[in-house]
């Protein structure tokens, strides 16, 4: 609180910007060329009305005889003058960031499984993209295929500086001397063209020239993130099942890789683009062509010429922003000629007043009365000049500013009178207040020299749940009597730009990162609620989306205190920014590097969100079999499935259940008798045959099915885990015994993880484990899940009851439907470990980790071992987390689990990660929602992804986007609570809202003989003491904390 007093109650000898005032320079001689991002001149690579881009202005060696004609698509001679100018454009982009130039493969068109892999396609100037390139190149790197070597024509010797494998010249040099990688499959081997192998094998390469390959292969990273320089390397083909779409596929690009590594490469088949972000905007090049091709696709699109109107019409979007509470915008008079339908009616707005013009003629009298009055206007503050612009898409970096006294209202007028003259329907004469920059108190008095004038520009994306999220802050510094423009000025970061203009202390710099972050992310979630009210027509398709936006801020002074004011919204060149100061750091340094907060990436929510709506298009029309349509916990598994566009045929054994009528088809079929599980695979394929179901994947979310699932998979010939890996991880202790005899090498080998144990069918069985198993120890059923039967038992006799117990009152799986008695009753015993109780969910492809989240477990309720409390991410400091990580995988690996989603549940001991065991499908109770909240990935679409042999669209390591710890309610100590219809619906009404996270895990209110979890209430907060605090706040407030139920105790293990 000191910090921001400090800051608020500026000192009264400094002169700051009067309130609601927009970053612009003051001089009165400026009359200077307006560009696309403020009041201050062109910018982009074009000056003039020519339509060939400059010539020679890349200082650089680098190849030119590269293949940038794209077959099939031959290009005039204007569009290749921009094919190539955008080709050196990127190659002195890589060579100011200190990354190698792009090696050409095009001669070796690269092959893949089209339809089945990723594709994210981005059709613009390299340079305003950089960020999302290099980003994409790292979380998205693709597969290595194995390509052929091209070897020299006949009768001509080799070059032995590229002839040998060890000295591919397009290979990087960590590859050198790599032997073959086989091409992991993007879905399933049946699906993808065979990799040639035969020696001598012949192509076609450019002019026709006949040329060998040689018969080695060698290993070429696929690349996911690809960046097209001309319209001509794309094509549009109309979508059979879409009427009015079309599918976009990329013959050619330039991929990027980790590293900053880039090829130039042909797709022969085309790749079909599965996102695709276009740069547009008026001017000299290919923006026609460019929003054609971005309109009614296919695929997700995260940029349309529709949008783009949209967001660079400054006067839309300031008076959408003005409406919008929370958001400063600067005061603005705009005489408007036959405005669009947006700009029509609707609520007044503060600070901005919109004159309806009803023609261009006779209009001196109204325009000086509306002059007058605004000029007058308290809402311009203390303000001295105004600056009168057209407002319109075709003015874009095409026009000049006027700046006049606000004194002088006549020469307002004449240059509004005279612009009028130019004005065309659906634009706009805009009259804004200017300001001078905010000067900030020097610690040592002010400094000599010019003063210094500072533009914020701030990186929003859509994530996941279409929540906006700040991504980076930077700044532009410069004399405040000369124009500020992105790129006259040098981006810096926020924190080096307020400490040149005099603020330094890190807690007031932080109280303006969150004013900017409050103002950023309120104009995006502005910007997506306008969206939703639009139609796919006026999106420019049913996939268009803007998933990033760049807001202008100036920094002014509202009640003593410094508040950003937004100026503007733009698409593309707060992200260039962020590409220029990135690329300080893309390239090695010394040990001085960049502090994290230049490091962190711009787009890497971008490029999390261009994989997630990759995935969903992947998936989208996927027909999947699931095996057990579980019970209410479950249920989002049915609304996700509609989100994602799935088509869900389910087997359930219940023939009333509720998902019967949420489903494609529902199958009734008797899946509790586990013991015939062979058998009933056999027949549930002939169904499915029989019903002429044309599948894509099989699944199961449920227990007591997962063993089924694999053996009809093995029936139909789905993609899914061994059988016997599955029968091994259901068993827990073959599971157990298994990985203990698993000695390795390699090393670590999973032994080190298992714990001795003993399985028990007999009560000779429990004679003989009580003399092999040290005790206390665990006795729990074999196949069980939920706790139900586990026990804690620290002698002979304690195990002897318990035993006898359980083989009495669960026989079947009548007695205690759900929870794996199908399977038989047989237990084991199992040594007690101490340590700390974690689950670890793992996202394993082809025998490949993709993901993994760590939660942590506060104490069970012995001697039933009921858990208690949950915190995610995990406070374990990252050299124990990555042992929890790997140790789950290996035990993974051990049981031959390669491909699926899977939960592993471990104790942290003192001698490391020891298993307790491991559930071959996604984490249950609240885990698959907790994790779609913080990181934005779905398990749940993961594992239909897997089960259709797709790799999921994943980023490689995900940040959680905040901290949630939660508590588990119980009937033993909250019926009274539960069982009142008001509690629960506000426990409904408060999930509603986003103030807490509900989860119901039960619909019965009676109470059984073992306790089991009722439901989950979970607070959020940006660091987990604050997740806590809230937490502990509402379970006191609705009666869930209790002397028998200590919420506080439980959440102190989470310091």
């Amino acid at each position: 609180m000191a910090s921001r007093t400090a800051l608020s109650t500026l000192p009264k000898t400094c002169c700051f910007c009067p309130p609601q005032l927009s970053l612009d320079p003051p001089s009165p001689e400026w009359a200077c060329p307006l560009g696309s991002k403020d009041l201050d001149g062109e910018e982009g690579p074009w000056r003039g009305s020519s339509g060939l881009p400059p010539a020679d202005c890349f200082p650089g060696l680098w190849r030119q005889d590269v293949g940038l004609d794209c077959k099939g698509s031959p290009e005039g001679a204007e569009a290749r003058a921009w094919t190539v100018f955008y080709y050196n454009l990127l190659q002195s982009c890589l060579q100011q960031a200190g990354l190698p130039e792009t090696q050409d493969r095009s001669q070796v068109p690269r092959t893949g499984c089209p339809g089945a892999e990723v594709t994210l396609c981005v059709l613009g100037p390299p340079n305003t993209f950089l960020s999302v390139l290099l980003e994409g190149g790292v979380q998205s790197p693709g597969e290595y295929a194995q390509v052929p070597h091209p070897l020299p024509p006949k009768g001509q010797r080799p070059d032995p500086a590229t002839s040998q494998n060890t000295h591919q010249p397009w290979l990087p040099s960590a590859f050198h001397g790599a032997s073959c990688y086989p091409l992991v499959g993007m879905g399933s081997q049946s699906n993808c063209p065979p990799m040639t192998r035969e020696p001598g094998l012949e192509v076609k390469m450019a002019g026709d020239t006949e040329t060998s390959l040689a018969s080695h292969l060698s290993p070429l990273p696929t690349g996911n993130l690809l960046l097209c320089l001309s319209p001509s390397w794309l094509t549009k083909v109309p979508a059979p099942r879409q009427p009015g779409e079309a599918t976009l596929m990329v013959s050619k690009a330039v991929s990027f890789h980790p590293g900053g590594l880039t090829f130039l490469d042909d797709f022969v088949p085309p790749r079909r683009a599965t996102y695709f972000l276009a740069g547009l905007g008026p001017g000299p090049g290919w923006g026609r062509e460019t929003a054609e091709l971005a309109r009614n696709l296919t695929c997700p699109t995260g940029a349309t010429a529709e949008l783009a109107r949209l967001l660079e019409d400054r006067l839309l979007m300031r008076r959408l922003l003005s409406q919008q509470g929370g958001v400063a915008v600067p005061a603005t008079l705009a005489f408007t000629y036959k405005p669009p339908g947006l700009l029509r009616g609707g609520d007044a707005s503060p600070g901005l007043h919109l004159v309806e013009l009803s023609g261009k003629e006779g209009q001196e009298t109204l325009v000086k009365e509306e002059v007058g009055a605004f000029l007058h206007s308290e809402a311009l503050g203390s303000a001295s000049q105004v600056a009168v612009k057209l407002s319109g898409w075709r003015w874009l970096g095409r026009q000049t500013l006027r700046l006049h006294p606000r004194a002088e209202p006549d020469t307002v007028v004449s240059t509004v009178m005279a612009l009028l003259e130019k004005l065309e329907e659906e634009e706009s004469i805009v009259v804004e207040a200017m300001c001078p920059p905010a000067q900030l108190p020097f610690p040592d008095g002010p400094l000599s020299g010019p003063q210094l004038a500072v533009r914020i520009c701030a990186m929003v994306c859509r994530t996941q749940g279409d929540r906006p999220l700040l991504s980076k802050v930077l700044c532009g510094v410069g004399r405040g009597d000369r124009p500020l423009r992105h790129q006259n000025t040098l981006p810096r970061t926020l924190a080096a730009a307020l400490a040149q203009c005099g603020l330094t202390e890190a807690a007031q710099v932080e109280v303006v990162r969150q004013r900017v972050k409050t103002a950023a992310e309120a104009a995006l979630a502005a910007v997506l609620a306008l969206e939703a009210g639009l139609s796919a027509e006026q999106r420019g398709g049913r996939q268009a989306r803007t998933d990033f936006l760049g807001v202008d801020l100036a920094l002014t002074v509202v009640g003593r205190q410094l508040t950003p004011v937004v100026l503007k919204l733009n698409c593309g060149l707060c992200l260039e920014a962020c590409g220029v100061l990135e690329g300080l750091w893309a390239a090695p340094r010394p040990a001085r590097a960049a502090a994290a907060e230049a490091e962190a990436a711009a787009a890497a929510p971008l490029v999390e969100t261009m994989l997630r709506r990759s995935a969903h298009c992947l998936m989208e029309g996927k027909q999947l079999l699931v095996i057990g349509a579980g019970g209410t916990s479950k249920k989002f598994v049915w609304e996700a499935a509609r989100h994602y566009g799935l088509k869900l045929h389910v087997v359930d054994a219940d023939p009333n259940h509720f998902a019967s009528q949420l489903v494609h088809t529902f199958i009734h079929f008797d899946v509790t008798e586990h013991r015939k599980d062979e058998e009933n695979a056999h027949l549930l394929a002939e169904q499915v045959r029989a019903r002429g179901l044309q599948l894509d994947g099989c699944f199961s979310f449920w227990d007591d099915c997962l063993v089924l699932t694999a053996l009809l998979c093995q029936e139909l010939g789905l993609p899914c885990s061994p059988p016997a890996a599955m029968c091994l991880a259901k068993q827990k202790s073959h599971t157990q015994l298994h990985l203990l005899r698993h000695q390795g090498p390699p090393w670590p080998a999973p032994s080190l993880h298992a714990v001795p144990c003993c399985p028990l069918q007999s009560e000779a069985d429990v004679e003989r484990a009580i003399h092999q198993v040290p005790l206390p120890g665990v006795m729990k059923l074999e196949f069980g899940s939920g706790a139900v039967g586990v026990k804690l038992v620290k002698d002979g006799p304690q195990c002897r009851e318990h035993f006898t117990r359980i083989s009495r009152d669960l026989q079947g799986e009548t007695d205690y439907p759900g929870i794996g008695l199908g399977w038989g009753n047989a237990m084991l015993l199992m040594e007690f470990v101490e340590g700390t109780e974690h689950d670890v969910d793992l996202v394993v492809f082809g025998g490949q980790l993709l993901a993994a989240f760590v939660s942590d477990n506060g104490p069970t309720r012995l001697p039933g071992f009921t858990e208690t409390a949950a915190c995610m991410p995990t406070r374990l400091a990252p050299e124990q987390e990555a042992q929890m990580v790997q140790a789950a995988f290996r035990c993974c690996l051990g049981c031959g689990l390669l491909n699926g989603v899977f939960n592993v549940e471990l104790k942290l001991t003192g001698s490391g990660p020891k298993l307790i065991e491991i559930n071959p499908r996604m984490g249950g109770f609240y885990l698959r929602n907790w994790i779609l909240e913080l990181y934005g990935v779905d398990l749940l679409l993961a594992s239909a992804m897997v089960a259709c042999g797709l790799r999921p669209a994943l980023p490689p390591r995900p940040q959680a986007r905040g901290h949630l710890a939660g508590v588990m309610c119980v009937l033993s100590q909250h019926l009274q609570v539960l069982s009142s219809a008001a509690a629960r619906d506000a426990l409904q009404a408060l999930h509603d809202q986003g103030l807490l996270h509900y989860n119901l895990l039960e619909e019965s209110l009676v109470p059984g003989k073992y306790e089991e979890p009722f439901c989950n209430v979970a607070c959020s907060g940006r660091t987990p003491e604050e997740a806590c605090h809230r937490l502990l706040g509402l379970c006191q407030g609705l009666g869930i904390d209790g002397p028998n139920y200590p919420v506080a105790h439980f959440l102190s293990h989470f310091k």
